[in-house]
């Protein structure tokens, strides 16, 4: 049986059970959590794919949580995965971060494939069979800049190939599809782009690049000569640029950030539990770093207020193709990537300051070393520096708010 004739067939007995029967998403992703956070710091010693997790998400139906119910899935909302995202970011930032990167890849296929039979097919794989999907966006030596592809599709009759020079593909070996972006054809300009959305049979990696990082250890973003030979239908008809604005970076800074704001609530965990030991241990009297708690406290509240209000403009817009279009909206969710991951920085950075030797220490209750290099990686990933840059002609055409409310 090939990949579209089990995609269509019914939703199984045990399937239709779960989802029926199911808990509730907050208790599945606790569930995850949990297991995540006991092979966390397995996972950033060794560098390695967080599998147990990723079981239990399977386990749970995490993974097609987003695909419609009529595809197997559950209809779940921007406010549902993004809760995931933080509840799994408190356990582990790997597997937060993954999961982030899953999500955006399901996104795009759910809000862009209805209709497409190959599209549909894989929603019902991803829903039924919980499909993680990869993403290839980093090629070469783009710094990150997915606004502009170099390899270009080659068509030819009803099949496509395709040859990228794929310097980062986080999980790429672990997962069962992958979404890539190209140049339309051998003769458009970089910034005419298409999406493909790819079963694992349709491709090929070659490994061309390690991942000994400082944190974010187990999202495993090695490199890979990726060479694409599959049906033409793969190919999304909808250009990449109405896909990256409605979706790629809502759900990609939406989700990311979600991820990040987790890993920060887990520093200002620790750094409560520091502060609370050693008030008991001095009869009540807060230690002179108890400062540094308060701010890290204020910090995180920040972050996750900013999260909060760029999730309600989404949602609010979520299917108003002009409204997300809009200069005001590509600026403020463009602009969230940095704001969050600065901050949760920061939030990392306070609680640090809150254990002192405490947190610095690996071998203690309190150490903070994994949350902070974990967390590290959010300025770098999709350079802030790149994104203000960019970002300089929009947010001076960009209106300044009258009000408080406007």
């Amino acid at each position: 049986m090939n990949v579209r004739e089990a995609a269509l067939q019914p939703v199984d007995d045990a399937q239709a059970s779960f989802l029926e029967h199911s808990p509730s998403l907050v208790e599945r992703a606790a569930r995850v959590a949990t297991v995540a956070t006991g092979e966390a710091e397995g996972v950033d010693r060794d560098g390695r794919f967080p599998h147990k997790a990723f079981d239990a998400a399977r386990e749970q139906k995490l993974l097609g949580v987003m695909i419609p119910v009529e595809f197997g899935g559950l209809s779940a909302s921007i406010y549902d995965v993004t809760d995931i995202c933080y509840t799994l970011g408190r356990a582990c930032a790997s597997t937060a971060m993954i999961y982030a990167m899953h999500t955006t890849k399901v996104a795009c296929v759910i809000r862009h494939g209805h209709g497409i039979p190959w599209m549909e097919t894989m929603m019902r794989r991803v829903g039924r069979d919980q499909w993680l999907l990869a993403s290839s966006t980093t090629e070469g030596q783009n710094g990150g800049n997915i606004r502009a592809s170099a390899a270009a599709v080659d068509h030819e009759g009803d099949m496509v190939a395709l040859t990228r020079d794929a310097t980062v593909i986080s999980y790429g070996a672990e997962a069962d599809g992958l979404v890539t972006i190209a140049r339309r054809a051998g003769d458009a300009v970089a910034s005419d782009q298409v999406l493909l959305a790819l079963a694992k049979d349709d491709y090929s990696l070659k490994r061309t690049l390690g991942w000994e990082t400082l944190g974010m250890r187990g999202t495993c973003s090695t490199g890979f000569e990726l060479k694409v030979d599959c049906p033409a239908d793969r190919v999304f008809p909808e250009s990449y640029d109405k896909i990256h604005a409605q979706t790629m970076t809502p759900f990609a800074h939406l989700c990311w950030s979600s991820a990040w704001a987790g890993v920060a609530a887990a520093a200002v965990t620790r750094a409560q539990a520091f502060i609370r030991k050693a008030a008991r241990a001095s009869g009540g009297q807060m230690p002179p770093a108890a400062a540094h708690f308060t701010a890290a406290k204020m910090s995180l509240a920040k972050l996750r207020a900013l999260i909060a209000s760029n999730i309600d403009a989404f949602a609010h817009h979520e299917h108003d193709e002009r409204a997300l279009g809009s200069l005001d909206f590509q600026s403020s969710i463009t602009l969230l990537k940095v704001q969050a991951s600065e901050l949760a920085v920061e939030t990392v950075m306070h609680a640090m300051r809150t254990t002192g030797l405490a947190g610095y220490r690996n071998d203690g209750d309190f150490t903070m070393g994994r949350h902070l290099r974990d967390v590290l990686s959010a300025p770098i990933m999709i350079n802030n520096d790149r994104i203000l840059a960019n970002a300089a002609t929009s947010t001076l055409m960009s209106g300044v708010p009258a009000s408080l409310r406007d």
